[in-house]
């Protein structure tokens, strides 16, 4: 007999579980009508709650849920499987968090006795530190030294000038024209010399002032055209081309006969402007105390500087005596004169120093220019053993030093065999005389350029030394006392770095004693100095050496440098 059917209950109900967007608004609603009881039963509300839940991924579980404290399921016009959740902030936390000040509260502050104490004690103290400052300045810089006026300087005063009288000697074996001369420009550049004195080059039939054209170049030597070509290539290496104008040079007389003065001055101002309008950068005459006008001089230095202040009238004289010689500086102002004042041979240091020092005192300290003659060359007054010492005191006396080519390697003009004396034949090789087997290789320019010890290499230095020292361009200069074998003194500009230069013109070693002074008139010297250079090997350079006990060999020069010191 069969049993009534029994009746699932509620709780016997086994729902599947769905996706949220499985279930329709119908299936609700069919669920809701099942059973008995005609609703769905709280567990199974709570099952699907949780379905949809967990359908949804942690991080798109909506946050926006309406008030109330259960999950609802959205019904009617709600899409499907919307969860609205409720999350409820904790009131402490809440209340922890800082929103800041509002507007009002800031002024309300900001405006308080004791921040507007605050900002008037910080800004008095801006404004006394500032002034503070200020007038520590001004102390600086009304204690600190004064920089001393930079003089004028013009190309003269930068560096030396070298002398080319006679283009064939000095070319010799080459070609003996101004076109050959022009391979000769990269070594007169290496030398560091300002400017070039060249000639006479012009035309000049000897004594014969109608045939004698200063306008003219000696056909034999080339054309207008060649010298143009070298002026422009000699000035793009720096290298400035001063014309020696003597008229007569192949005569008698430098200036022909004293009758013929007038005709020799107007060929002079018509030859300036003429090579002045070419672009030389000066002139030189030479034996000018043979002039029977010497007021000539100051007429042609006016036609030279009217063109520019950057050109130079040299003048030279063979005489030694100093009144002849300051006569004629007399003549003309800022004029060069070359002589022959220092030429009287001397062995002793404290005859040079007496020359020189009379001459700086008598010339009232105007820029003057050093040689030992006008034209001829060191070794024909210097004994071999003392070149070095006078490159070195030449490259370090106030003024413009002038050499003759050969100066720089010692070329000897008696000792070449056959050769004038005046015009003695470079030695650029061992083959620049072949018929002489008495040249060797250390007596020539190719011998000598690699050798640092070599006189051209001395040279070299002190040339570019002098050309980049405030003090040995311009700076003063102050003889030391010291005893008669030595010859020493100070050059110094300004709080640039000073030097010391010591010469010793005897035949035995000698000691230096300058130690540590202070002399109202001159620097005070430091108890060591750093030894720049020698014009013997076997010095250290850079060594520091004490000046009190200061050793110098026979015939040794030293040059030597100290700081500045307030």
């Amino acid at each position: 007999m069969d049993s009534e059917p029994h009746e699932p209950s509620t709780r016997d109900l086994s729902i599947p579980r769905q996706p949220p967007s499985a279930l329709s608004g119908a299936d609700v609603q069919g669920y809701n009508a099942g059973g008995d009881s005609g609703t769905m039963s709280h567990d199974t509300e709570v099952d699907l709650k949780e379905v949809e839940l967990n359908e949804l991924e942690p991080e798109k579980q909506p946050m926006n849920a309406a008030s109330g404290a259960a999950v609802a399921v959205a019904g009617g016009g709600e899409k499907n499987g919307l969860v609205k959740i409720k999350v409820a902030e904790d009131d402490a936390e809440a209340a922890a968090k800082f929103t800041g000040l509002s507007k009002e509260e800031l002024l309300k502050v900001a405006g308080s006795p004791g921040w507007v104490r605050t900002r008037w004690a910080l800004l008095l103290l801006f404004w006394l530190g500032w002034l503070g400052m200020l007038a520590g300045a001004v102390v600086i810089i009304v204690q600190a030294p004064r920089c001393r006026e930079l003089p004028v300087q013009r190309w003269w005063h930068k560096g030396a000038l070298y002398r080319i009288g006679d283009l064939k000697a000095f070319q010799g074996s080459n070609s003996s024209n101004l076109t050959g001369l022009k391979q000769h420009l990269d070594y007169l550049s290496s030398l560091k010399v300002k400017g070039l004195v060249l000639g006479p080059i012009h035309k000049n039939q000897e004594d014969d002032v109608a045939g004698t054209d200063l306008q003219q170049i000696d056909p034999t030597l080339g054309s207008k055209a060649d010298f143009d070509s070298f002026l422009q290539l000699a000035k793009k290496k720096s290298i400035r081309v001063i014309l020696d104008l003597t008229p007569n040079y192949r005569g008698q007389n430098p200036w022909f006969l004293p009758t013929q003065v007038d005709i020799v001055a107007t060929k002079m101002e018509a030859a300036l402007r003429f090579w002045l309008e070419a672009d030389v950068d000066g002139f030189q005459v030479q034996s000018v105390e043979n002039l029977t006008d010497v007021s000539l001089l100051a007429q042609w230095q006016n036609i030279t500087k009217s063109f520019s202040k950057d050109r130079l009238l040299i003048a030279g004289t063979d005489s030694s005596n100093l009144q002849q010689i300051l006569s004629l500086l007399e003549n003309a102002k800022d004029l060069l004169l070359t002589n022959s004042y220092l030429s009287r041979p001397s062995s002793s240091g404290e005859h040079v120093k007496v020359l020189i020092t009379q001459y700086l005192n008598a010339t009232d300290n105007r820029w003057c220019s050093w040689s030992l003659s006008q034209a001829g060359l060191l070794t024909s007054f210097v004994p071999t053993q003392l070149l070095r010492l006078y490159h070195l005191l030449l490259f370090t006396l106030p003024g413009t030093p002038v050499f003759s080519y050969g100066d720089e390697i010692g070329l000897q003009a008696a000792a070449l065999p056959g050769q004038p004396v005046e015009a003695p034949v470079m030695l650029w090789n061992e083959s620049s005389l072949p018929q002489s087997g008495s040249v060797s290789i250390n007596m020539t320019v190719k011998g000598q350029h690699d050798d640092p010890g070599s006189l051209l290499s001395l040279f070299r230095r002190l040339s570019d030394q002098r050309g980049k020292e405030r003090s040995l361009l311009h700076g003063d200069f102050h003889p030391l006392p010291s005893s008669s074998g030595l010859f020493s003194y100070i050059r110094h500009w300004d709080q640039n770095e000073r030097f010391l230069v010591v010469l010793n013109f005897g035949d035995m070693g000698l000691t230096a004693r300058l130690g540590a002074s202070d002399l109202p008139s001159i620097p005070s010297l430091p108890g060591k100095a750093d030894l720049l250079l020698s014009t013997q090997s076997g010095r250290e350079e850079g060594a520091s050496l004490e000046l009190e006990n200061l050793k110098l060999d026979p015939h040794e020069g030293l040059l030597l440098r100290f700081p500045y010191v307030a």
